[in-house]
């Protein structure tokens, strides 16, 4: 989520005033924005697509909830100590939190472990341990609409009588202490981005979530008037009519499997009705394509952690291959595809095929993705339910990702276009007009050097390194992980570096390359990574033969407030994933509305941003997927491109002798030996093209005017990457609810003077 306080003033309408008041108080409120903690309870554009969510879902008016876990520990703050990454505790409370709200009233009880017991009167899960989910609220104020939503975040508590009921009566003591058992649930978040890693304790966390969710929806909809009728036979009809849930990946699939246990266990549906109304109820949403993100997770666990769930995913499996079975006779080997239970070695339940199954909808997050999904990764799904299957391009919110961040150019845009951009960004297209006007052309410049400016004095008041704010601003930021390719872009630093020395007189595009992002601390080769771009940085940036030429940055514990800084300032915006591998991306929208321009390879929303700006606006290079594919079957050499390629051996060949680490020479030997032997990300394959490509940009560059009116044409054509077309699109054609306009009434006005304007009754 970031930080609350200036986003929040933005959207009621109150920043200036309160910049006045507190100008007065003889305060300086950027000053005082800089105290407040970044809520970091994601790990990366996951987390972060679904903040721009609750902002757009409320400024479109839609009574929609966002549910997550209140971790006390958050993703870890990273210091970068000898170029290392060291992690530090996120202890985001420390100062407490001004923004949530503590609801004890509606603290509920979530259960683990125990066994089923099966009688007459149904099926019951007994002999649990009971930890208490308590709810902290959070308001999510719409844009100038008098709208607040909630995001709801579980706390985990233990009861009162915890451990001291039954056994461990004497010890008083160490029951308190045992308390900590429990609470650890909400503790803290994994920090892993794009991996599965299967722990007791993270499957406690998708459970907890999901278990205090369901009561709390299904406590709502019994307290309206839909869920109060007389007969308990037919009062749950009306469910999917009244409530949508989204599955944000596969992380809280558990919730199918659980409404299916309230419905049958404790409200005595019938199986086919409980799984009717189950199918309605959710969508999924798959976020990647990589084998190792799917959770797949072990069926002992789930055995020991949530016995009666295991018998209700057996049972789902058994009708679904059944039906599979009915359609296809004898395809054994598609009944093992498609299976929720993968055999062979430990037994797993696929996460993803269990939501497959438990949705009426399953959309990717940008075309080329939701293609991948349908044709690739789920294609027997697809082909039995094609119907089933959508895209949903991702988009950012317009709110923080240009008003807050970028004043200057918001401010530019209003005067041109008028201020109704920031709610309907599709009108960034009337910049077009303005593509050759000199003096807009000049104030777009302007703005991008004040904030290049400011983001170089940071640099120098934070980390002590002096950067000249009139070279390329060239970015690379987002989770350090081998598909994204942060080593191509180190592979690139270190040719510039090689050309630069090699004729030192030759005229050279002056460029500050930044590269950050978090590495999972489990992930060796991305901490790895991190290190080789400090320490070629060490490098650059204190040879005197480079001078000002070219410096090198790694941009120390990326978050939200560091993205509002560095993303106004970029001049490129680097996103050179392997194509196929990013699901969407959503950083690179960020940069485009910024008034950056885009290196970037045919992947993810890439694709759409090149179909909406025109190929000729952007720096599209390499393999497309079909080239990736190609490549595959007739197998990838790595060796053969740097037997080639002469700046890429002697690029290599550094890393390799020690160049960059000479008090320890094989230093990034694990690094060379992945890029030769195992590169599942193609490196080497790519390296020329974007080498090539690079300098394409840097001759653009050259050209400041040309230059910013490919910036404007980029600018104008951004309107389709807001989330609030991306919600629109949801609302439609998945949730079946109406967005309204309406802007309610303020809480000062009287009701009923508005009442008949504010009958528009949309589903929760």
């Amino acid at each position: 989520m970031g930080r609350t306080l200036q986003n929040t003033m933005i959207n009621l309408g109150l920043q200036n005033a309160c910049d006045e008041a507190i100008y007065q108080l003889g305060l300086d409120m950027e000053e005082l924005e800089e105290i407040e903690e970044d809520a970091g309870l994601g790990n990366g554009g996951l987390g972060r697509l679904a903040a721009c969510f609750l902002d757009s879902m409320a400024t479109l008016g839609l009574a929609a909830y966002g549910y997550g876990i209140r971790y006390e520990y958050g993703i870890f703050n990273q210091k970068i100590r000898d170029g290392w990454q060291v992690e530090e505790a996120d202890d985001w409370l420390r100062h407490g939190n001004p923004w949530e709200k503590a609801r004890p009233e509606y603290m509920l009880p979530v259960h683990f472990y125990g066994r089923v017991e099966h009688a007459a009167t149904g099926t019951k899960w007994v002999d649990t341990q009971v930890v208490l989910a308590l709810p902290y609220d959070t308001p999510v104020p719409g844009y100038m609409n008098n709208t607040v939503n909630t995001m709801r975040l579980w706390s985990a508590r233990a009861p009162n009588d915890f451990n001291l009921r039954d056994f461990n009566v004497g010890d008083y003591i160490q029951a308190v202490l045992d308390r900590n058992l429990a609470e650890n649930i909400s503790r803290v978040l994994y920090p892993n981005d794009n991996f599965f890693e299967g722990k007791e304790l993270r499957l406690k966390q998708e459970y907890f979530v999901v278990a205090a969710t369901l009561q709390d929806v299904i406590r709502r909809f019994k307290a309206s008037k839909y869920g109060s009728t007389d007969s308990v036979r037919t009062m749950f009809d009306s469910f999917p009519d009244q409530v949508a849930i989204q599955l944000n990946d596969t992380h809280p699939a558990m919730a199918i499997p659980e409404l299916m246990r309230i419905f049958v266990d404790i409200e005595k549906l019938p199986w086919n009705k409980a799984w009717d109304i189950t199918k309605q109820t959710f969508a999924y949403t798959n976020h990647t394509v990589l084998p190792e993100a799917l959770e797949r997770w072990p069926v002992d666990l789930v055995e020991k952690l949530l016995p009666r769930h295991l018998q209700i995913i057996y049972e789902i499996n058994q009708r679904h291959l059944d039906h599979i079975a009915s359609l296809f006779p004898n395809d054994v080997d598609r009944l093992r595809r498609m299976s929720l239970i993968e055999e062979g070695g430990t037994k797993r339940i696929n996460m993803a095929h269990l939501c497959i199954v438990g949705s009426h909808a399953v959309n990717g997050v940008a075309k080329i993705h939701s293609e991948i999904v349908k044709t690739q990764v789920f294609k027997d799904f697809a082909a039995l339910e094609p119907e089933k299957f959508q895209n949903k391009t991702n988009g950012i919110t317009p709110r923080r990702w240009l008003l807050l961040c970028n004043p200057g150019l918001a401010e530019l845009i209003a005067e041109k276009i008028g201020e109704d951009y920031v709610r309907d960004l599709s009108q960034l297209t009337k910049l077009h007009e303005f593509v050759d006007d000199d003096l807009f052309i000049r104030e777009v410049a302007k703005v991008k050097q004040e904030n290049k400016v400011k983001f170089a004095l940071y640099l120098e008041k934070e980390y002590k390194v002096k950067i000249n704010p009139s070279s390329m601003f060239d970015v690379h930021v987002k989770r350090i992980h081998e598909y994204k390719r942060q080593l191509m872009n180190c592979l690139h630093i270190i040719t510039m570096y090689n050309r630069i020395r090699k004729d030192p007189a030759k005229l050279f595009v002056p460029r500050t390359v930044i590269i950050g992002g978090k590495a999972a601390p489990g992930y060796h080769m991305a901490k790895m990574i991190i290190k080789l771009v400090n320490a070629v940085a060490q490098v650059v940036n204190n040879d005197p033969v480079v001078g000002g030429k070219l410096k090198a940055i790694f941009l120390e514990n990326y978050r939200v407030s560091l993205a509002e800084k560095v993303i106004p300032a970029t001049d490129l915006s680097e996103q050179i994933s392997t194509a196929g591998t990013e699901a969407s991306g959503t950083g690179n929208m960020k940069f485009m509305l910024n008034g950056a321009l885009t290196i970037g390879t045919m992947d993810g929303a890439n694709v759409e941003m090149a179909e909406e700006a025109g190929e000729e606006n952007m720096f599209i290079f390499g393999m497309r997927v079909e080239d990736v594919t190609e490549l595959d079957r007739k197998g990838y050499n790595a060796q053969e491109y740097y037997d080639r390629l002469p700046e890429l051996k002697q690029a290599v060949d550094q890393i390799k002798s020690g160049f960059f680490s000479p008090d320890e020479p094989d230093l990034f030997k694990d690094v060379v030996n992945m890029l030769f032997h195992h590169d599942r990300f193609k490196v080497f394959a790519d390296y020329e093209a974007y080498v090539k490509c690079q300098e394409k940009v840097s001759e653009l560059y050259l050209n400041s005017k040309a230059w910013t009116k490919m910036v404007i044409r980029n600018i104008a054509a951004a309107g389709k990457f807001s989330s609030d077309r991306t919600i629109k699109e949801y609302a439609q054609d998945i949730w079946h609810v109406e967005p309204s306009d309406l802007k309610i009434p303020p809480p000062n006005e009287p009701r009923d003077a508005v009442e008949d304007k504010t009958l528009n009754g949309t589903a929760a």
